[in-house]
């Protein structure tokens, strides 16, 4: 539906939209209209969730980043009108709890545990390595046949195999964790199907912990099984960390790397200009916008108002479900001017790709230090790259929590 519901008004059922919103047909990279329209008109609305609950829409990108940044506003998905994204994500984080879903102090002490590994000096310590990773991974498709999928060949390896590193991770084992990561982040996925993915995932990573506490090595899940044994940290919560940086240390970056490729393959002037620079200033800005411009993230950050907020015009209730909608947020013409448009000169680092507040992404430094060497490697060693079948039979990830494309047909 497209009705708009008045700020601070209520509405009857069938006034409310659904959301998520379907894209425009033809304009795979822009967040869905209604929400252009819902942004100018009705900035704080009810819509509908997959549950038939009636959570809050933000829209404005000053509203977003001040609720993210909100106390009064939680991020704990055991509460009952917490806004799932789908039937799946409820069974994961029922079954899985980790600290992305936790308030302050709780929140605090897991995360504290990893933040040292993400920290910037040690993500930049790992640039070589990404490099090599991103270089070899090149060379192989030189050397092998053509079209490549470049999901498979590049996007999906280089954060799999950086990640398995920093984990300690067998990367042999990537079409096992790959296939349920794909399971967990899928709306369409069943509650029955994500309880088993879910299940399959922490058991294995239990089973790494516990080759961890008896044989440790220099990755995090030894520095985690130590807190283990020091009694600092439960073995099933050591398992749930692990599980969570895993899949979030892959998928989301995969997704912007060949997102992002595609992008860029269809504004062919901002790929000229990034393919000819060498100087990391211009390629760290063109990170940030692809990031501002694909927002990946599409499903908007979901929250519950602790309190009573007065925000635009509106008072959130406490215990209200919200839904902050970063991806439309960084389209605000407020605060990015001409903001649908791709323009790698812009450097928009006040963007909320990542979020903002306490939860912001805790892994953003080592996603822009992998995204600055794709996008600084792979069009310098390819100059010539290109699709190899039309942009409309490029498979679109629409029935994903995280968008991009399942398969990126490629050639040069």
């Amino acid at each position: 539906m497209s009705t708009i519901s008045a700020p601070g008004t209520d509405v009857p059922p069938a006034a409310v939209p659904d959301y998520p919103m379907p894209r425009a047909a033809g304009c795979p990279f822009d967040p869905p209209p209604a929400l252009h329209t819902l942004q100018e008109q009705a900035p704080i609305s009810r819509v509908r969730l997959w549950d038939g609950t009636t959570p809050w829409l933000v829209t404005r990108y000053e509203d977003v980043r001040a609720l993210l940044a909100d106390p009064r506003i939680s991020s704990d998905s055991t509460h009952p009108h917490y806004p799932h994204q789908s039937p799946a994500t409820k069974e994961r984080r029922r079954q899985s709890r980790t600290f992305i879903t936790m308030d302050d102090p709780e929140h605090a002490r897991l995360r504290r545990m990893v933040t040292a590994t993400f920290a910037i000096k040690q993500v930049e310590a790992l640039r070589p390595t990404i490099q090599k990773i991103v270089d070899g991974l090149i060379d192989a498709m030189l050397a092998g046949p053509k079209p490549v999928d470049l999901v498979q060949a590049f996007a999906l390896p280089v954060p799999s195999l950086v990640i398995c590193a920093l984990l300690g991770v067998p990367y042999a084992d990537h079409d096992f964790f790959q296939a349920n990561s794909r399971i967990l982040v899928k709306r369409t996925a069943t509650p029955e199907q994500a309880r088993a993915a879910t299940q399959r995932l922490l058991d294995y990573l239990d089973r790494l912990i516990g080759d961890k506490l008896t044989h440790p090595t220099d990755d995090l899940l030894s520095t985690l099984a130590e807190r283990v044994r020091a009694g600092e940290l439960s073995r099933r919560e050591a398992a749930d960390m692990g599980m969570l940086l895993l899949i979030a240390g892959h998928e989301t970056t995969a997704n912007m790397i060949a997102l992002g490729t595609l992008a860029l393959l269809q504004h062919p002037d901002q790929l000229a200009r990034l393919r000819e620079s060498d100087d990391p200033k211009p390629i760290a800005s063109a990170v940030e916008e692809l990031l501002r411009y694909l927002t990946i993230v599409h499903s908007g950050r979901r929250r519950v108002a602790r309190e009573d907020i007065d925000i635009g015009g509106v008072t959130i209730r406490a215990g209200e479900g919200v839904v902050l909608a970063n991806d439309i947020g960084n389209r605000d013409p407020a605060a990015f001017p001409d903001p649908d448009r791709l323009d790698i000169d812009r450097n928009p680092r006040h963007h909320v790709a990542f979020g903002f507040g306490v939860h912001q992404c805790l892994g953003q430094p080592l996603a822009r230090v992998e995204l600055q060497v794709v996008y600084s490697t792979l069009y310098r060693r390819i100059p010539t790259l290109r699709l190899a079948v039309a942009l409309d039979r490029i498979p679109f990830k629409h029935d994903g929590t995280v968008y991009g494309v399942y398969a990126l047909p490629a050639t040069w």
